[in-house]
């Protein structure tokens, strides 16, 4: 059936997708390459029953409009599209497509969805965002489904949902941690690839979006999905909102790279059908240039594709009041027209200028798997990066090291990388202040942090690749055995190294992230790539047990340090002169107390370090901080440093204790401090 149409010309500048109004709705659509498009109106009990056929009329500029009566809040609708034959195109007219624009999705099948119209003027109840400085924060990297799924304080019928995200028990819990930001995996719309199906399996991690406006709908509760996606919507808000109110930043993880369509083989859902050869990268014979390892990538050589990220970064930060992102293989994102990374991309510097994309934290992932692929330290200021070099440095000092020490009386690594690294990673970013290094020792991808100190090899096999997925190069020690053990002495060894790292990570210049399950040691039995375990493997546990709460409590007490003392975090790369209000002032001394000398920097078996930070306060106070740091595993006596007169030391957190220092220790400067084994101490200066 045919309705009548109101047209109008609409220009690139124009929405895209449904724009609802009184007395009915405007939609917009793009393709450079399809001839025709239609919008299918369904019917709202029978979603295969046609209402109304709308022909949409192509503008000279590759949109394709129309108005109808019909468009409402709630109505059921796709798009059908037909244009040219050849290697580089994919039309078929009688395929049902997604509009890329979509606020809401019904799934009815694993392959057949259809979009609803939604609209929705949501109570923010005043509630603003926390507008935490980057330099301030602490990123709690969490799988939105799988941190809440246990939780006993939790009603079980919602376990795991959006509303289980802003129920007050998950707040308390981020709030007593101390984070101040939580980066959630994949949330935008996304499915399994029919491969992992095949295996009965799912992808659980979320790396495969078919839209990015819609939130995911499993991840809604039973309640919300079974009445409308305008529920979900609003479920989804709601827990933002709750996270605000408490002081919460919410950062999303976003795939903007490539799409769930796959490979030229692949499934068609969207953007394949109504312009394969504008949103795909492909040679003239349609082969697809995949620089994400996924089957596709989206060609940011086209303004087009370039206004559909923006347009979906506005949405979320705007309508959703999102609070930042995380590009997933952001390389991908800054490659030209020639399948080139370049740091000047016009992707990047348009994200830059737009007021409202450029008031969120735009952190990257700064590789993909193409030619030239590797980009750590070359993003342009304003984009701070995931660093990776970060994390390998400070695995191979507090693990690897340690390792070959024992098995050939070697390190073959002393301080000088380690001290670059906790001090801001100056010789790695390029963005002028260490805000631009986002740490992390662990993440989704790799080892959790105890299976960090347990294990010497993945054991992936729960994956179905008999192992052969994920990374072969951990820089982990398994400190004797290989996996849970009885013995009490590895353990007590195994905690004391997650400790450390964890330690060095909160105290390191920088952003620090911490792996979701880190703060309670949480193993996934050895798995490193667990992107298809939507169970056990990856869920976060809540049962009390002594050594888990321990090291909550000493996570926590570690964000709680960071925040008081500034000297921690400084927001600038430090010198070595007194500090101003524009820097601080950071020096570096040796086992005897003295500044490092050339000898001992370049020493590779020098393995104790001191980091002096000074921080000036607001009201013009000298702020002292004293990292002390012992790579080997033999016991150390340290000469701390000298100090102004009426200046001392006090301890304030010693990794070798499985709790929190309670009693104040004070240390006159000069005296000497005996470290154990493999262990850091934390003094403030008073």
């Amino acid at each position: 059936m045919t309705n009548p149409v109101h047209n109008q010309h609409v220009s690139q500048g124009s929405t895209l997708g449904l724009s609802l109004m009184d007395g009915g709705g405007v939609f917009n659509a793009w393709s450079a390459t399809a001839e025709t498009m239609k919008l299918l109106i369904l019917d709202s009990e029978d979603s295969s029953k046609v209402l109304h056929e709308i022909l949409l009329e192509a503008q000279d500029d590759g949109i394709f409009s129309g108005a109808h009566d019909g468009l409402l809040p709630g109505t059921n609708y796709v798009l059908r599209a037909d244009g040219p034959k050849g290697q580089r195109h994919a039309f078929d007219p009688t395929r049902n497509l997604l509009d890329p624009y979509a606020k809401g999705l019904v799934r009815q099948s694993p392959s057949d969805y259809y979009c609803v119209a939604v609209q929705d003027d949501f109570d923010w109840q005043g509630v603003s965002k926390p507008g935490t400085k980057l330099a301030e924060s602490v990123i709690y990297e969490a799988h939105l489904r799988g941190l809440t799924r246990l939780n006993p304080q939790i009603p079980e019928e919602i376990r795991g949902s959006y509303a289980a995200l802003g129920h007050p028990a998950t707040i308390d819990y981020l709030t007593r941690l101390g984070i101040t930001a939580i980066e959630l995996l994949p949330i935008q719309a996304f499915i399994s690839e029919p491969r992992l199906i095949n295996l009965g399996l799912i992808n659980y991690w979320g790396y495969n979006t078919i839209n990015y406006f819609t939130p995911h709908m499993r991840y809604s509760s039973k309640r919300a999905r079974e009445d409308s996606p305008l529920a979900i919507l609003r479920e989804l808000k709601t827990a933002i909102r709750e996270l605000h109110r408490a002081g919460i930043e919410v950062i999303l993880d976003v795939v903007y790279n490539h799409t769930a369509e796959g490979g030229a083989k692949g499934l068609t859902f969207s953007y394949r059908g109504l312009d394969n050869s504008s949103y795909y990268r492909q040679d003239d014979q349609g082969n697809y240039q995949d620089t994400t390892g996924c089957g596709n990538s989206l060609d940011f050589g086209k303004p087009m594709v370039q206004r559909l990220m923006m347009d979906s970064l506005r949405y979320w930060v705007n309508d959703m009041q999102i609070d930042g992102f995380r590009f997933d293989l952001a390389t991908t994102l800054a490659r030209d027209e020639q399948n080139h990374f370049t740091p000047d991309h016009e992707v990047l510097q348009e994200m830059k200028k737009d007021p409202v994309i450029s008031s969120a934290k735009l952190i990257v992932e700064p590789w993909d798997v193409g030619m030239g692929g590797w980009q750590t330290g070359n993003f342009p200021p304003g984009f701070p990066e995931w660093n990776d070099q970060y994390r390998d440095s400070i695995r191979k000092f507090w693990l690897t090291d340690i390792k070959n020490a024992r098995e050939t009386g070697s390190h073959d690594n002393g301080v000088q990388d380690l001290a670059g690294k906790v001090s801001g990673s100056q010789e790695v970013v390029s963005q002028g202040s260490p805000v631009g290094s986002l740490n992390f020792v662990t993440a989704h991808d790799g080892f959790t942090l105890w299976d960090l100190v347990s294990y010497n090899q993945k054991h992936n096999l729960a994956n179905g690749e008999a192992s052969r997925d994920g990374s072969g190069e951990n820089f982990s020690f398994n400190h004797g055995h290989e996996g849970p053990t009885s013995n009490n002495a590895i353990t007590l060894r195994r905690a004391k190294a997650a400790r450390n790292l964890l330690g060095t990570l909160l105290t390191s210049a920088g952003v620090p992230m911490i792996r979701a399950g880190d703060e309670r040691l949480k193993s996934q039995d050895g798995n490193n790539n667990a992107y298809c375990q939507d169970n056990a493997i990856t869920w976060q546990e809540f049962e009390s047990e002594t050594a888990k709460d321990e090291f909550f409590t000493t996570v926590s007490h570690l964000i709680g340090l960071r925040k008081q003392y500034p000297a921690l975090r400084p927001s600038s790369f430090t010198k070595l002169d007194e500090a101003t209000d524009s820097h601080d002032q950071m020096l570096w001394y040796s086992i005897t107390g003295e500044q490092m000398s050339v000898h001992d920097w370049h020493n590779p078996e020098r393995r104790t370090l001191q980091r002096l930070n000074f921080h000036l306060t607001p009201d013009g106070q000298r702020q002292g901080i004293l990292l002390a740091i012992n790579g080997a595993e033999t016991v150390k006596e340290i000469r701390l440093p000298e100090l102004l007169d009426n200046e001392h030391f006090e301890l304030v957190w010693d990794s070798a204790e499985a709790t929190p220092v309670t009693d104040k220790t004070e240390y006159r400067p000069g005296s000497t401090v005996s470290m154990v084994e493999a262990s850091m101490k934390l003094f403030a200066v008073r």
